[in-house]
């Protein structure tokens, strides 16, 4: 058979695949494969039972995959300080995706854990992680949220600006306890990525200029309720590139060794911010890859300086939840669209699916691109280059902007877009009033509900006109 031909409006980066039923290793859980049948399966359970004991849209989250990347990734970092005379600290992104469930397997896996408002910090205490394995990130945290944590015995702080000083000395001062900080830095390196992603340049909301860091640590020095942990960078998200971490250990290193003068500074967090795979044609590096380039650079800076190589410190950001889940579709409405702007027309399927940007805000957000698969099936068509949509009234609701799906996809077939275990429950929505999807856990065999489904009684569960009308009906 004569290989399909590339459709002239796919990407340069999007290849004909051989196969279309393939299941791609690299962007897909762990325990994801097809069955003799062609449909899906993650450990054990098929998508159509998945489908039609929960519901679509569905969050499936491999959870052996999650545990196993959160080990996998707290084993690179440690070794990697371990290979350099240190030791190291790895924090859990809460903001890529949180519930209890999750915040308990973070504690039990070892890992810290990473909150950036009240609202995460309640819920990694309602799990029983304790204070002193998290860390309070943000750039404009409230009384209330600087009160709690410290209350909480929170382990760090992330000052992100000088008025923060006063306020969580105050705070601390106020409950009697010695509160641990760390100062964020814009080290003037950013990642190769999207401009809302790049957070390390100086024209940004986040942290302080690497110029005013020597007299706000003096500052924080000052307060007998702070203790100084270091300093703290975040050069971005969804890298691929080395040289920037590189860079950016090289400026805090310098950094580091300049306040040494002044005080003990037990730590240096490195953040992190390594990238995934989203789609076949991402090769992103290892995280041993990663934690080796930046151990390698940390140590020659520190010996060029004669100083004791620190305490290191990482949040990796989206490398454990982002691949260890899919979201799984039911699919609508098919049209093909006929483009005639090019040298000859071509052809454009538009899939539509029963979920959207509600439950992905990322390619509206970052022009993020996932991949597709058929989900239900195994397929004898030819490849056919498809959008995949919401059902949102949006023209920017694209869920997968492009991909070969097999010609012959039709309405009621089961569609699974991988890798969105990071930013797309925690970025979820009620637009439209659409109601969030639920999340499911698979292991061994067993789907389980993590979060359940809303209904549309969710919906008007705080809508105050709605609830005095029923209070009415009922007199």
């Amino acid at each position: 058979m004569a290989k399909t031909k590339p459709n002239p409006l796919a990407p340069e980066w999007l290849d004909v695949p051989d196969d279309v039923n393939a299941i791609n290793g690299k962007i897909w859980p762990g325990n994801v494969s097809r069955s003799a049948t062609g449909e899906l399966t993650v450990a054990g359970v098929t998508v159509g039972d998945l489908a039609a004991q929960f519901g679509t849209p569905l969050y499936v989250l491999d959870e052996d995959d999650f545990r196993a990347r959160a080990v996998g990734v707290r084993s690179a970092l440690e070794s990697a300080a371990k290979s350099i005379g240190t030791e190291a600290k790895v924090y859990y992104a809460g903001k890529a995706f949180l519930t209890t469930e999750i915040a308990s397997w973070i504690h039990e896996l070892g890992l810290n854990l990473d909150v950036a408002s009240g609202g995460e910090l309640a819920v990694a205490l309602a799990a029983g992680v304790p204070g002193e394995r998290i860390g309070l990130h943000g750039n404009n945290k409230s009384l209330f949220e600087i009160g709690r944590a410290v209350s909480a015995n929170v382990g760090a702080i992330v000052i992100d600006s000088e008025i923060e000083i006063e306020r969580i000395a105050s705070a601390a001062g106020a409950q009697d306890k010695v509160q641990g900080v760390r100062l964020r830095v814009n080290s003037g390196v950013h990642a190769y990525t999207h401009e809302f992603l790049a957070t390390a340049r100086e024209d940004q909301k986040f942290g302080v200029a690497i110029n005013d860091v020597p007299a706000l640590v003096a500052k924080i020095r000052s307060h007998r309720h702070l203790k100084f942990l270091g300093i703290h960078s975040h050069i971005g998200s969804q890298i691929f590139a080395l040289d920037g971490f590189v860079e950016a250990a090289k400026r805090l290193v310098e950094l580091h060794t300049e306040l040494l003068a002044g005080g003990d500074v037990p730590e240096l967090n490195l953040g992190g911010g390594f990238g995934i795979n989203y789609k076949a044609a991402d090769d992103a590096p290892s995280l041993n890859t990663f934690a080796a380039h930046i151990a390698v650079a940390v140590k020659r800076e520190c010996d060029a300086r004669g100083i004791v190589v620190p305490k290191l410190a990482f949040e990796p950001g989206r490398v454990i939840a982002g691949p260890s889940s899919f979201t799984l579709y039911n699919v609508g409405t098919i049209k093909e669209v006929v483009v005639t702007d090019g040298a000859e027309p071509a052809v454009r399927k538009y899939v539509s699916v029963d979920g959207g940007m509600s439950d992905n805000a990322r390619p509206a957000l970052y022009e993020a691109d996932y991949a597709a698969s058929l989900a239900s099936r195994n397929s004898a068509a030819e490849p056919a280059l498809a959008r995949v949509v919401g059902k949102h009234c949006e023209s920017g609701d694209i869920v997968v902007r492009s991909e070969y799906l097999p010609a012959d996809i039709a309405s009621g077939d089961l569609l699974a877009v991988p890798a969105t275990g990071a930013y797309c429950y925690s970025l979820s929505s009620n637009y439209n009033m659409l109601t969030r999807p639920p999340v499911v856990a698979v292991r061994a065999g067993v789907a389980r509900l993590v979060v359940r489904g809303e209904t549309e009684a969710d919906l008007f569960a705080r809508d105050v006109f709605y609830q005095e009308l029923q209070q009415k009906n009922r007199m």
